[in-house]
């Protein structure tokens, strides 16, 4: 019986020493890959990809990446966030490993869509209402300009504010510019007017005046709109303005004279 109990407690303890040694022996191993990543996966080649404002160096020195560093060591978020924080333009950023040496940054960039006045100078923004950039003049832009609201205390990397009493007025601009950009239609809009507290007025291709009720549904008046052109409704060369404040969207030419 002595003897039985003793091979028991023998197999027992094997038992517990074979655990013991295979979860020692993970950890080795785990320590040993640590290491090895550690050593052998530096960064020795940085792609850059989908920019045309910024150089591939510029992207670079903002992600604070260099020649050497650990590639495990490069936090996606917190290099993107570099990048973001230092570059205006830069909208989206995707980093990803390229095994053994590589990492490819992708950066997506802003479009401007619009220039309004502000403190010392004029500001451009885009869609969603990220000043972009300070110029002495609208014209400089190349964007919409916008009148009738003004810019409340701007800085480049900042989101567009004003006074509360415009808050209204830049909401629509917001979804204004969102459903032109997203009609692809930005580049043909020369100015916005936001002086009337009911309406929005904008200057589309040179040559139509596009009257719309303030806080309306944007997509659906800018596809009136585009509809009308592509239809033939408005022909290529005619110059006037376009209601869409009516329950019925109206066309009215300027005739000579008017």
């Amino acid at each position: 019986m002595a003897s039985r109990r003793s091979n028991k407690r023998k197999r027992r303890n094997r038992g517990r020493f074979g655990f013991l040694y295979k979860v020692l022996s993970l950890i080795i191993i785990l320590v040993v890959i640590a290491a090895g990543c550690v050593v052998f996966f530096r960064v020795e080649d940085i792609t850059v990809t989908g920019v045309s404002r910024y150089t591939a160096q510029e992207i670079i020195d903002a992600s604070g990446v260099e020649k050497g560093d650990n590639l495990f060591l490069v936090g996606s978020s917190r290099t993107a966030q570099k990048i973001y924080s230092t570059l205006p333009y830069v909208d989206e950023v995707n980093i990803r490993h390229a095994l053994p040496d590589g990492l490819v940054i992708n950066v997506t960039e802003r479009t401007p869509a619009a220039v309004i006045q502000g403190d010392e100078g004029w500001w451009i923004i885009d869609a969603k209402g990220k000043i972009l950039e300070q110029v002495s003049k609208p014209e400089q832009a190349g964007v919409a300009e916008v009148s009738g609201l003004t810019a409340l205390l701007p800085a480049v990397g900042t989101t567009l504010a004003v006074e509360d009493a415009e808050s209204l007025k830049l909401e629509s601009l917001m979804d204004l510019l969102s459903a032109l950009e997203q009609r692809d239609i930005l580049g043909e809009v020369s100015s916005i007017d936001l002086t009337s507290a009911a309406e929005i007025s904008m200057v589309y291709d040179g040559r139509l005046t596009v009257k719309m009720r303030m806080s309306d549904d944007f997509m659906w008046q800018t596809r009136v709109l585009t509809e009308s052109l592509a239809q033939g409704i408005i022909q290529s060369n005619e110059t006037g303005v376009v209601d869409l404040t009516l329950d019925q969207p109206r066309f009215i030419p300027k005739t000579a004279g008017s």
